[in-house]
């Protein structure tokens, strides 16, 4: 089903902004949503969805808000979730810092949003470039009201059209990080690379790319890995832009899109395997007298000499009421 109704809340539960898109629900029942929330946490039952009846409250929390959706039994959890992240994306592109103060100085564009956003309860348009091409904070003072551009009614809703450019370049970026957890005696009990392709698209046009990978990624889907025989890498919790073409990547393992302007995030992935530590710390703790306390740390590179790291950081945590610290370095 879909949504009912979006609040915007203050931590105290009080209504700033709300808009209601089917009318099948009462606007009161967002009164009882704070108490509710305070008591699955009392509880330690915290949970993004909450359920009172036949409404169910799905909410995220931004910086001193909460922003709220509303709606009947057999919601579809995971699209509202994400419509809430994206409206959240869409109004910090709007006003920079999305907190309680510039929601009530810009009720009339966030009204519009709304209006735009979400048709009877449904996710439309969600691409804030191309939702700033025809919504702008100045636009009450425009004689002409603005043409919404073909974007917003074209199949390829990310990308506007007539877009030049005298040089056309494309720049791609692999983002990886890894996750590690070890015991007290240096053992790793799990580790996992998180990963992310961003792309920087210069293109004129609506041009249509591919992307190829590698034979031996292997996509985990529905609980078992598909692709070819062997071993591979096996890639979990995939997410691709809205741009890329699915069908085609289940027939052809071709990452097929046309990309919007400028950067976005193509894909993301997360790798469970066993990883070496690129930087081995060890760390020795004595409490001395008149409560002095002595940390040796000691790193161990564990990378190939032909590769360099840079701006390494490692953190030391310690008590709150640390006083003049005094350092040696070997």
């Amino acid at each position: 089903m879909s949504c009912s109704a979006i609040f915007i809340l203050d931590l105290k539960g009080n209504v700033i902004v709300s808009r209601n898109y089917r009318g099948d629900v009462d606007m009161s029942c967002i009164e009882k949503f704070m108490p509710l929330l305070v008591e699955k946490e009392d509880e330690g039952l915290a949970s993004p969805i909450i359920q009172n009846g036949d409404i169910s409250y799905t909410f995220i929390k931004h910086m001193n808000l909460y922003i709220v959706s509303v709606s009947r039994k057999n919601m579809n959890a995971v699209m509202m979730l994400s419509y809430l992240y994206k409206l959240v994306e869409v109004f910090c592109n709007y006003f920079k810092d999305l907190e309680e103060e510039s929601v009530r100085d810009n009720f009339v564009v966030i009204y519009e949003l709304f209006d735009e956003m979400m048709d009877f309860g449904y996710p439309q348009t969600t691409e804030g470039r191309i939702l700033q091409e025809y919504i702008t904070q100045e636009g009450h003072r425009l004689e002409v009201a603005p043409r919404p551009p073909m974007a917003v009614t074209n199949a390829v809703s990310w990308r506007s059209e007539g877009i030049r450019y005298r040089k056309n370049e494309v720049f791609l970026d692999v983002i990886e990080s890894v996750n590690m957890l070890a015991n007290a005696q240096g053992t790793v009990l799990r580790s996992e690379i998180v990963g992310c392709i961003r792309m920087r698209v210069v293109l004129s046009g609506m041009p249509e790319l591919r992307l190829g990978l590698n034979d031996k990624v292997i996509f985990q889907q529905a609980g078992a890995a598909r692709g070819r025989g062997g071993k591979g890498v096996e890639l979990e919790d995939v997410k691709f832009h809205q741009c890329v073409r699915l069908s085609r990547f289940d027939a052809e393992r071709t990452i097929s899109f046309i990309p919007p302007d400028g950067e976005f995030e193509l894909m993301s992935y997360r790798l469970t395997t066993q990883v070496k530590p690129l930087i081995w710390v060890e760390t020795v703790v004595e409490k001395h007298t008149h409560s002095r306390v002595e940390y040796m740390v000691k790193a161990k590179s564990q990378f190939k000499r032909t590769s360099v790291a840079n701006h390494v950081e490692v953190i030391i945590p310690v008590p709150s009421d640390a006083d003049s610290p005094k350092f040696k370095t070997r």
